[in-house]
């Protein structure tokens, strides 16, 4: 089955269920999916975690039964997939910015999210991406760094994550991260995922040699030994390289992995070495941890 049919048949799972809870695991089950590897091609796909799209898949029933009939508020919740009143009205009101009550005595128009039917792949632009990534085994590792936590959801990790780097390298900050073992390459590591709500953290540090006297509001982490596909971005303008690495992610993820035979698990993380410096072919590294499908 093709990812894309994979999905949708989340999708179609989701949609006849909405009066119900809904686990990832569910999801990823019907998808075939290990239930990272199924976030991940989720979010690249929608442009939300699937937890978040059902949600405004329940919230657009239920704006819809309060617009046609006369059932009650609560009636209308449960119908729509929320254990309470409260839940679903805090809900409502978080998504439109108006209680349920109001949005029935107001007739206005609300932007609600529809079904999604994906009658095509996505297809990304062609370009200088090495599609057939080396395999490595990388051994445990100490990684020490500054982190942050932000979300997948809406793509919001787009804007905060080079926004976090922006700040990292105008305040220098690389120079209180102590026991480097390559002081010339720094990694930035997605970690601590939750699926289920898109959070995750984001950590920009160094290989280091051990967590003796670090600094307070670093981030101390061991990485364990994994085997990754290792894909390196096209070479790119400072202009242009954060579109290229956010573009290397996505073309691995939908062009490579769905006919690798592997799935992709935790860590990811970007490697930046002197390529990183150059003024006009700027590249790095992305390593994605995979395991047999």
């Amino acid at each position: 089955m093709e990812y894309i049919e994979r999905i949708q048949a989340t999708l179609d799972y989701m949609e006849r269920h909405l009066d119900r809870p809904v686990t990832m695991e569910e999801l990823a089950k019907v998808a075939c999916f290990s239930v990272f590897h199924f976030h991940r091609v989720f979010v690249l796909t929608l442009g939300d975690t699937a937890a978040d799209y059902l949600r405004k898949r329940r919230l657009a029933k239920a704006a819809e039964l309060l617009r046609t009939t006369d059932q009650r508020v609560l009636d209308i919740a449960l119908t729509s997939g929320f254990q309470s009143h409260e839940t679903f009205a805090r809900a409502f009101k978080r998504q439109f910015q108006l209680t349920p009550l109001e949005y029935r005595k107001s007739g206005v128009s609300l932007g609600l999210q529809p079904y999604v039917t994906l009658m095509h792949a996505p297809r990304l632009s062609e370009g200088g991406i090495t599609m057939t990534p080396t395999i490595v085994t990388k051994s445990a590792f100490k990684l020490i760094g500054y982190g942050f936590e932000t979300e997948t959801n809406e793509g919001k990790n787009h804007e905060d994550i080079p926004a976090f780097w922006q700040r990292y390298l105008q305040e220098n900050l690389r120079v209180n991260i102590p026991n480097k073992l390559r002081p010339n390459v720094e990694i930035g590591m997605c970690t601590n995922f939750e699926p289920e709500t898109g959070r995750f953290t984001y950590v920009i540090g160094y290989e280091a040699e051990s967590f003796d006297n670090v600094p307070e509001g670093l981030m101390c982490l061991t990485v364990p030994e994994a085997t990754y596909a290792v894909f390196t971005s096209p070479k790119a303008s400072s202009a242009d390289f954060v579109s290229s690495i956010q573009e290397t992610w996505n073309q691995a993820y939908q062009e490579w992995f769905p006919t690798s035979g592997y799935q992709a698990c935790s860590p990811e993380f970007e490697c930046y070495d002197e390529r990183a410096e150059s003024d006009t072919d700027k590249q790095v590294e992305i390593y994605i941890a995979i395991v047999k499908e």
